[in-house]
């Protein structure tokens, strides 16, 4: 009976310690498929990151230090959704988020539209995070609510 339960512990401790170490990490050529497979007229910062204005908007631009409220839903290049706000949207500023975001919400207007494309980088890095891989590529379709 012991020896059932130190297999068990053992089994425990291992697979919840492990990451997905079947993922292997994203490249830019990733996101450029993507881009191409998904039809987007996307535009690329110096930073790497890619993002599509679907809508303008005509309110405040914010600042990477500006709090905001955006509705968001944000998933992997394979479609996944892994976070996701509910149509009022999440506050938070701008500079305490990952750099993808403090870079790529001011290109967007109060009451703009569209998707961010984050390279890792500019994610949650080789490292990752509870639920994102290390090395994920991140795109976000986001709603700019508003700057508070």
């Amino acid at each position: 009976m012991k020896s059932y339960l130190y297999l068990f512990i053992s089994i425990f401790i291992f697979t919840s310690c492990s990451n997905d170490s079947n993922f292997e990490p994203q490249t830019e050529e990733d996101i450029i498929k993507y881009i191409e497979d998904n039809n987007l007229e996307a535009n690329r910062t110096n930073s790497g990151l890619y993002y599509v204005i679907e809508k303008s908007g005509s309110g405040t631009r914010p600042t990477s230090t500006s709090s905001v409220t955006v509705a968001y839903k944000g998933y992997f290049l394979n479609g996944e959704t892994f976070d996701q706000s509910n149509a009022n949207g999440a506050t938070f500023p701008l500079n305490r988020v990952i750099s993808g975001w403090t870079e790529g919400i001011p290109l967007f207007k109060e009451g703009g539209e569209g998707v961010l494309i984050i390279p890792s980088n500019l994610g949650y890095g080789p490292s990752g995070n509870s639920s994102i891989p290390g090395g994920a590529v991140l795109v976000f379709d986001i709603k700019l609510i508003s700057v508070n």
